[in-house]
């Protein structure tokens, strides 16, 4: 195997003056503040620091790129995001004050980011999922969501490597919209739904076409979930911090060019209907793909080359 390419998945989102929330880029959102909170829009992480890489820690980040370490601040803390967010609304208060108090902070060249979740219980995606896109490719739209699955083991952080797979001469790449559930539920009903959303992040489906559409009897699993096909983060932009998720600008550079460039007003099932679908079968989703599914057409020849991905 050789590497493909260094992932970058960026969702940037900083902290503005009530009622908006901006990224470095051109689009603008509004914000409602955070129950209880003094109006902390948070981004969390999962990191590790330069001098203890085995030591997973949990942070938020702060004005300016710094990241407050949690752990530092209160040693009772879980040291993983999964385990965190199960603490619910205690731990989410803990991280506002810690954010609030500024200190224990990092510069990031001091950590190593790690997706903002790892070991999930479940990796749910959904195909098919944006209008514009079925629109161009000539594809009826989807009655129902339809549903595949990553394994856990193709998530890697947001600036790490990923994987050419020797068995694959199709590899391919998607921006996503991804959510992450933060408490378990069976049976949610669609008005509901958001109260099991922690939050917000950006994710890079990679996909094997060959193995997707020719190999293993045509059914999606093997080539949607070789290792490091699931780039994730760098953070978890919490559920309060946006006021509408469904109507974000989502892109893909691949070598500077624009290959993918879309809205999340485009979502066919947005979160809150894929969350009461899929309860219905599963006792809880931590993480949670909306997909737009390229599908390039290989008999045309290879994509460029890539040299650089960069997912926002």
């Amino acid at each position: 195997m050789q590497v493909l390419a260094k992932s970058t998945a960026i969702l940037q989102l900083a902290r503005a003056k009530c009622g908006s929330l901006c990224s470095k880029h051109s689009y603008c959102f509004q914000v409602r503040h955070l129950s209880g909170s003094k109006g902390w829009r948070m981004r969390l992480i999962q990191f590790l620091t330069v001098g203890d890489q085995n030591g997973v820690r949990v942070g938020v980040e702060k004005d300016g790129g710094n990241v407050v370490d949690l752990n530092l601040f209160d040693s009772s803390l879980p040291r993983t995001m999964k385990e965190f967010l199960e603490k619910g609304e205690t731990a989410m208060e803990t991280a506002r004050r810690a954010l609030d108090c500024g200190k224990h902070a990092l510069h990031h060249s001091e950590i190593t980011l790690l997706p903002p979740v790892t070991n999930p219980d479940k990796v749910v995606c959904v195909g098919l999922n944006y209008m514009d896109h079925c629109q161009e490719q000539n594809v009826a739209i989807p009655k129902e969501p339809v549903i595949f699955s990553k394994f856990g083991s193709s998530i890697v952080g947001p600036y790490s490597d990923i994987i050419h797979p020797a068995e694959s001469n199709e590899v391919d790449w998607e921006v996503e919209l991804a959510f992450v559930i933060g408490k378990k539920g069976k049976h949610i009903k669609k008005e509901a739904a958001m109260d099991y959303v922690a939050g917000f992040t950006v994710a890079h489906d990679v996909s094997a076409r060959d193995w997707q559409m020719k190999r293993n009897g045509k059914q999606w699993l093997l080539g949607k979930t070789f290792d490091t096909f699931c780039p994730l983060g760098p953070a978890i932009v919490t559920r309060d911090a946006l006021s509408d998720p469904h109507n974000l600008g989502i892109r893909c550079r691949v070598n500077q060019e624009v290959m993918q460039d879309s809205n999340t007003n485009q979502l066919i099932f947005k979160t809150e209907a894929l969350v009461a679908w899929v309860s219905q079968s599963l006792d809880g989703i931590l993480f949670g793909c909306h997909d737009q599914e390229s599908l390039y057409n290989w008999e045309q020849g290879p994509p460029v080359p890539f040299v650089s991905l960069h997912c926002q």
